[in-house]
């Protein structure tokens, strides 16, 4: 983060910024924002977006001393932030990644984020990772960048989740060593044992126990399998534990209960695109977009702790009340422009 050595006088700062990103519901600028302002230019804007040097750790901080360090569940995803009219060649991250939304890659910016809830039911971004294709990094490399940092911060996870895509052996093995429990998504063809020596693919268990079937996934060791239909499909996942003899006692209600924390991861997802302005920036270098990236997530987190203090039902409430008064004031005064005129 940028050290300030002197009393700022920037006309924009990023208290202002993000109330911005949580109220404007369609056309985020800092043009826009500017012409809303009036006091305030678009270079100035363009400036703070540009001057600041905000990292993960900031997001950290902001967060640690609200929330329960120990005992939550701690899940890892990523999105698209979709930029389909951007030109990739003038505009900082934008590539072509995968979109399980569109079932297709997309052009987009790919955000990677760990996401905690506490025991206590608060819901937060911990870490970050706007992917770099130049870097030469998957996604699971910046898993585990980010996963030692959360722990180096002082997070103490009871549970790390995941879809799928970070269900590979050396994810699962790299979890084993740092001796936490897991939850994640398994693809259906993956390989099993329940007699020695003898693989099948996880598709094909015909034995389903309601409390989940301990067996041998291949190459890793023993783990407890769950299936779950959802939308007619049946997807598959797996638990493992730091200590074994604790895996017989993991049951159904133990998997909804870790699957619900771990779902949580999309639906922040979900709200960051509609009612924190993520994706609508017009900003083409790397640390504007980084900056807004940052502010977003902060966005975010007013809400989660808004809703947690019960000032707020849900994150959605801001946004949906913002322009009743507005929409109420146009609507008598078309009825009484109709009458005049009628």
């Amino acid at each position: 983060m940028r050290i300030i050595t002197k009393p700022s006088t920037a006309c924009c700062n990023q208290n202002m910024y993000i109330s911005y990103l949580l109220s404007d519901p369609h056309y985020t600028s800092c043009t826009r924002l500017a012409g809303i302002l009036q006091f305030v230019s678009h270079d100035s804007i363009n400036r703070f977006l540009e001057r600041e040097r905000f990292e993960p750790s900031d997001l950290f901080e902001k967060i640690k001393g609200k929330i329960e360090l120990a005992g939550g569940t701690l899940g890892v995803d990523d999105s698209v932030l979709d930029k389909p009219y951007s030109d990739a060649s003038k505009a900082a991250f934008i590539d072509y990644f995968w979109s399980v939304k569109h079932k297709r890659p997309i052009k987009g910016i790919n955000l990677l984020s760990l996401f905690y809830t506490d025991i206590h039911g608060i819901s937060v971004p911990v870490n970050f990772r706007i992917c770099d294709k130049r870097s030469g990094k998957t996604k699971n490399n910046y898993f585990w960048e980010m996963l030692l940092e959360v722990i180096s911060w002082g997070l103490k996870p009871t549970w790390i989740t995941g879809d799928s895509w970070y269900s590979s052996n050396n994810n699962l093995k790299f979890i084993r060593k740092l001796n936490m429990n897991f939850l994640f998504g398994i693809e259906n063809n993956r390989l099993i044992s329940i007699d020695r020596g003898k693989y099948i693919q996880i598709q094909t268990l015909e034995d389903w126990p309601r409390d989940g079937k301990s067996v041998y996934l291949k190459e890793y060791g023993v783990v407890k399998v769950f299936r779950q239909l959802y939308k007619k499909v049946y997807r598959y996942y797996i638990l493992g534990v730091a200590a074994l003899d604790e895996l017989k006692e993991l049951c159904h209600a133990d998997f909804e209960r870790i699957h619900a924390a771990h779902w949580s991861i999309e639906r922040f997802h979900r709200a960051i695109k509609q009612v924190c302005n993520i994706e609508r920036f017009q900003v083409r270098r790397e640390n504007p977009i980084k900056n807004h990236i940052f502010c977003a997530l902060k966005a975010f987190l007013r809400l989660e702790f808004m809703r947690f203090d019960k000032i707020i039902p849900h994150w959605y409430d801001v946004q949906k009340n913002l322009f009743v008064e507005v929409i109420r004031g146009f609507i008598t005064s078309s009825e009484k422009y109709q009458t005049v005129n009628a």
